[in-house]
């Protein structure tokens, strides 16, 4: 039975509170997805998702102030194509952002970094790489096979 001492004191510190040293990248020797790996993949998708949404505001802030005003209907045409290729970009990274904010959900629920589909570790390199990774690169390989198939039907 836990004393109350024990419970104060026996309790890590929450990951989301952690300091990580400078230049600190997650390595094999240690715990996988423990503290110090769940608190820099925080700070990975957190400043991620930031960067995402000022992009946004600067992408709707200039959209405000660029009203069009080329007397050219060229010129016209070519500035409303180049902002439909910018807001389908928005749009992307709008999508994004959810998978972004399911994958901290799911470094909060303790579910991070492991496959969907197997249960094993992702991975560090394959997390480094693609923090939003739900599957193992062997999993995600035979999903992509599978959907190959399907739409070849």
């Amino acid at each position: 039975m836990a004393t109350a001492l024990s419970d104060v004191y026996d309790t890590p510190e929450p990951f989301d509170r952690i300091i990580l040293p400078e230049g600190y990248r997650p390595g094999d020797q240690e715990e996988f997805m423990g503290p110090m790996q769940r608190a820099y993949f925080l700070g990975k998708l957190r400043a991620w998702k930031e960067a995402i949404v000022e992009e946004s505001r600067a992408t709707m802030a200039q959209l405000q102030v660029d009203t069009l005003r080329e007397p050219d209907i060229a010129d016209r045409a070519s500035s409303e194509t180049d902002w439909g290729i910018e807001l389908r970009t928005r749009d992307r990274q709008r999508k994004l952002i959810a998978k972004i904010d399911a994958a901290i959900r799911r470094l909060y629920a303790g579910e991070y970094g492991y496959c969907e589909v197997t249960g094993e570790p992702i991975g560090l390199g394959r997390l480094e790489a693609r923090p939003i990774a739900t599957m193992t690169l062997e999993s995600q390989e035979r999903h992509e096979r599978i959907e190959k198939v399907s739409r070849d039907d």
